[in-house]
C-alpha cells in the first residue's frame, strides 16, 4: 500500500514538471511551429512553381526569332539623333564560337548553366537574402536563359511581374531549343556596349577582328561586358575594363577552364583596341547621347535596358544648334591650325530659365576621342574667372562706375602684372572688366576677400577645388566647362541657378510614358541687382572689349579667358535665353599652337553656334533694371599698349577707343561688329608683320581721361 502511494506521488510530480516545462517553452514552441509551417509552405510553393514551369509549352518558331531593337533618341525639335541598331549583326553558329568565350561566359554569368532548367530557384533565394541584408541589389540571379528571355521578349523594367514572366519564358525556351542553341542566340543578341549587338559585332568594334581571331584575353574582356556594357567598355574606361577582364579570367581559372599559366599570361596582356572604331548607329550628337545615357542610368535605367527596350527617348537638345556646333568646331579648329589629336575643343549650351541642355560637344571628333571635355576635363579658365570675382564685388555693394587702381600691386612675394607691363591709373570697375586688367582683378579680390570669392563660386555651382589664394582672381584653378557655364546662368536669369538636364521623357514602344522630367531645380544665389550689373559690364566685353568676335548683333554678354602660354582659351557668354561656354586647348596641358586666345577661336565658335540658337528669340534684351555706365574713354594708343593676357585675345580690340558707355544700350551703334573673319584676318596680319617685335612695346602710353566720379559710399581703396 505504501509503495502504491509513493508511485502515485512520483507520477503526479513528473506530470507537474512536464506541465511546467511545457508552459515555460510555449512561446518557443509557437515560433518553431510557425517556422516549420512557413518552410513547408515555401517548399510547397517552390514545388508548385516548378510543376507549373515544367508544364509550360515550348515557343513556336523560336529558331528564326530576332529582337526588334528600335530604341531611339530624339532632339526636342523631332530629329532622330541616335538609333540603337546593331553596328554589325552577323550571326555566328555555335560551332564557330570559340570555346574560351563559352567558358568565360558561363564562368561569369551562369556557372550552373548546363545543370538547371532555365532558372535557378536556389540561386534566386540566395541572392534575395543577400540583397535584403545589404539593403540594395548586390547580387543578381538571372540565368543566361532568363537574360535571353528578357532580350527577346521583355522590357527591362524592374518589377516583380517582369521577373515572373522572365521565369516562365525561360522555362519555355529550355523546352524549345537545346542548351547550345540558347548560348548561340544569347551570343548573337546580347548588347556588349559601344553599339555592339552580339559577339561578332563586339569583336569588330573593339578589336577590328573577327570573333574566331580573338585570343583568350580579348574573349574574356568581351565576356565581362554584359553586366554593365558602358561601365566596362574599354573605350570609356580602360582601367575598369582590364579589372573586369581579369575577374573573368580568375573565375575561368577557379572553374578549371584554363591553366594557371594561361591565367597569368592573359591577365598581364595589354589591350590593343582598334585605332578608328567604326561607330554603329545614326548618332548626330555622340557626346550628348553619352551624357543622356548617364542621366538615364541615374534615373534607374541601365544601358542594356535602354538599348534593347524599344524606348523613345525625347531629349532637350536643339538639333539646329547642335548641328551648328558639329560644323563650327572642326571648321574653326582647322582654320587656326589646331589639327593635332591632342588639340581639342568643347562646347556646352543650356537654357538658364529651365535648364534644358541645348547643345553639347565634348571634343572635336568623337571617333578620335570619346573623352568628354564638358563634364570630365578640369582646366583653368584664366581671366574668364574674373566674372566670379566681380560678382562677389557687386554683392558687397561695389558699383560698376566706382574707380579702381590699374597700377602695380604686390601681395607678399607675388607681384601680378598686366602683359606688356602697362597700366592705366584710375579706371571704372566696368572698364577694368572690359579690358580684363589683371592688377585690377587682384585689387578687387583683395578688397572683397578670398573667402567671399570662393563662396560666390560655390553658390554658383562650381564644385572643383579652389585654392585659398589671391591667384584665383586670374583663374589659376581648374574648373569643369559644365559647371563654369552653369555658373554664368545666374547672370542671365536674375541671379537664379538652374540644374541643366537632358531627358524630357521616356516612352515605351506602345507610347506609354514611363518617365517625365520634373520641374528643374532652381535656387536664388545672386541678387537681381548683381545680375543686372554683371550683364551691363559684360555686354561691353562683346561690344568694345576682348570678346568682339562673339558679337552676334543681339543683346549678349560674356567673358574671355586665356591661361599662361596659351594652354587654355575660354569664351563664356549668354543672351536672356541661352548660355554657352566654349573651351579650346591641349589635352596634355601643352601650349596651343597658333597663340589661341579666348577672343579668337572660342569666341568664333560661340558666335557661329549662338547665331543659330538665338534666331527664335529675335533681338530680345535682358529684362533688368537699367544700369548706367558713366562715360569714360581710353585713348587709342594706350589701349594698344596696355596688353594683358586678355587684350591679346583680340588684336583689333587693342586699337579701339573705349566708347562712351552711356550709349551701350545699342552696342552696334558705337563700334562696327567684328566678324570672325575679321579676327582671323587681323590676327594673322599682325603676326605676319610683327614676328620680331612687340606691338605693345612700340606705342606710347597716353593719359587716361575720365570724368569726375560721382561720390558714393564705397571702400576707401576703390574711391
Amino acid at each position: 500500500m505504501t509503495n502504491r502511494r509513493q508511485n502515485r506521488k512520483y507520477k503526479e510530480s513528473a506530470r507537474s514538471n512536464v506541465r511546467k516545462k511545457k508552459g515555460d517553452n510555449g512561446f518557443l514552441s509557437a515560433i518553431k511551429f510557425l517556422f516549420i509551417t512557413g518552410c513547408a509552405c515555401a517548399m510547397a510553393g517552390v514545388a508548385s512553381l516548378q510543376l507549373y514551369l515544367s508544364s509550360l509549352p515550348p515557343i513556336e518558331n523560336l529558331d528564326g526569332f530576332k529582337p526588334n531593337i528600335v530604341t531611339k533618341f530624339y532632339s526636342a525639335d523631332g530629329e532622330i539623333i541616335k538609333t540603337f541598331t546593331a553596328y554589325t549583326f552577323e550571326k555566328v553558329n555555335f560551332d564557330d564560337i570559340p570555346e574560351d568565350f563559352i567558358h568565360a561566359l558561363i564562368a561569369t554569368e551562369d556557372k550552373n548553366f548546363y545543370k538547371h532548367k532555365g532558372y535557378d530557384l536556389t540561386g534566386l533565394a540566395r541572392s534575395t537574402v543577400q540583397n535584403i541584408l545589404a539593403g540594395h541589389v548586390v547580387q543578381g540571379a538571372s540565368t543566361i536563359t532568363q537574360q535571353l528571355a528578357r532580350v527577346l521578349f521583355l522590357s527591362n523594367e524592374r518589377t516583380f511581374d517582369r521577373k515572373l514572366k522572365e521565369l516562365f519564358i525561360a522555362a519555355r525556351i529550355e523546352k524549345t531549343i537545346s542548351k547550345n542553341q540558347i548560348l548561340e542566340m544569347y551570343a548573337n543578341n546580347v548588347y556588349l556596349g559601344s553599339g555592339a549587338y552580339g559577339v561578332e559585332g563586339a569583336a569588330q568594334i573593339y578589336f577590328d577582328k573577327h570573333l574566331k581571331d580573338l585570343d583568350l584575353a580579348e574573349l574574356a574582356l568581351i565576356a565581362g561586358l554584359p553586366q554593365a556594357p558602358s561601365v566596362y567598355s574599354p573605350f570609356n574606361n580602360m582601367e575598369l575594363a582590364v579589372k573586369r577582364r581579369n575577374q573573368v579570367l580568375n573565375r575561368m581559372y577557379k572553374m578549371r577552364y584554363i591553366t594557371k599559366e594561361q591565367f597569368e599570361s592573359a591577365k598581364d596582356e595589354k589591350v590593343h583596341l582598334t585605332q578608328k572604331p567604326q561607330f554603329y548607329t545614326t548618332n548626330k550628337a555622340p557626346y550628348f547621347c553619352d551624357y543622356v545615357l548617364k542621366e538615364l542610368e541615374k534615373l534607374g535605367f541601365d544601358e542594356t535596358e535602354i538599348s534593347q527596350g524599344g524606348y523613345k527617348v525625347i531629349t532637350t537638345l536643339d538639333y539646329k544648334m547642335q548641328k551648328a556646333a558639329n560644323e563650327a568646331i572642326p571648321k574653326v579648329m582647322r582654320n587656326w591650325g589646331l589639327t593635332g589629336a591632342k588639340q581639342q575643343a568643347a562646347l556646352f549650351s543650356f537654357s538658364p530659365i529651365d535648364g534644358r541642355i541645348l547643345a553639347y560637344s565634348g571634343g572635336k571628333d568623337y571617333v578620335q576621342s570619346q573623352y568628354d571635355r564638358v563634364s570630365q576635363a578640369v582646366r583653368p579658365p584664366g581671366s574668364a574667372f574674373k566674372a566670379i570675382v566681380y560678382a562677389a564685388a557687386m554683392e558687397h555693394g561695389i558699383d560698376p562706375n566706382d574707380l579702381i587702381e590699374d597700377t602695380p600691386i604686390k601681395i607678399g612675394d607675388w607681384a601680378p602684372k598686366n602683359a606688356g607691363n602697362k597700366y592705366r591709373g584710375k579706371i571704372p570697375v566696368y572698364t577694368a572688366l572690359m579690358i580684363s586688367s589683371n592688377v585690377a582683378a587682384v585689387r578687387m579680390i583683395q578688397e572683397v576677400g578670398i573667402r567671399s570669392v570662393i563662396q560666390t563660386a560655390r553658390v554658383l555651382g562650381i564644385e572643383t577645388p579652389l585654392e585659398y589664394d589671391y591667384t584665383i582672381a586670374l583663374g589659376s584653378n581648374g574648373v569643369k566647362l559644365f559647371e563654369f557655364t552653369r555658373a554664368f546662368g545666374a547672370f542671365a536669369n536674375g541671379g537664379y541657378i538652374v540644374q541643366p538636364y537632358a531627358v524630357e521623357r521616356v516612352e515605351t514602344s506602345r507610347g506609354k510614358v514611363v518617365y517625365r522630367a520634373p520641374k528643374t531645380k532652381i535656387s536664388h544665389q545672386l541678387s537681381l541687382k548683381t545680375a543686372a550689373q554683371m550683364t551691363a559690364m559684360m555686354k561691353t566685353v562683346i561690344t568694345n572689349g576682348t570678346g568682339r568676335a562673339a558679337n552676334i548683333g543681339v543683346p549678349a554678354a560674356g567673358k574671355t579667358g586665356t591661361t599662361d602660354d596659351n594652354r587654355d582659351a575660354y569664351f563664356v557668354g549668354y543672351t536672356p535665353n541661352i548660355v554657352t561656354g566654349v573651351w579650346v586647348g591641349n589635352d596634355e596641358n601643352g601650349t596651343t599652337r597658333g597663340n589661341i586666345y579666348g577672343g579668337t577661336a572660342p569666341a568664333i565658335i560661340w558666335h557661329d553656334v549662338m547665331k543659330v540658337g538665338v534666331q527664335p528669340y529675335g533681338k530680345l534684351d535682358f529684362n533688368y533694371p537699367e544700369v548706367k555706365l558713366m562715360p569714360f574713354s581710353l585713348s587709342t594708343g594706350l589701349i594698344k599698349n596696355a596688353e594683358d593676357e586678355e587684350e591679346k585675345e583680340n588684336p583689333e580690340a587693342q586699337n579701339q577707343e573705349a566708347v562712351d558707355p552711356a550709349t551701350h544700350v545699342d552696342p552696334a551703334a558705337n563700334v562696327p561688329a567684328m566678324t570672325p573673319a575679321d579676327v582671323v584676318k587681323n590676327f594673322r596680319f599682325r603676326n605676319k608683320n610683327n614676328t620680331n617685335s612687340n606691338p605693345a612695346a612700340e606705342s606710347q602710353q597716353n593719359e587716361v581721361k575720365a570724368p569726375t566720379p560721382v561720390p558714393m559710399a564705397v571702400p576707401e581703396t576703390l574711391r
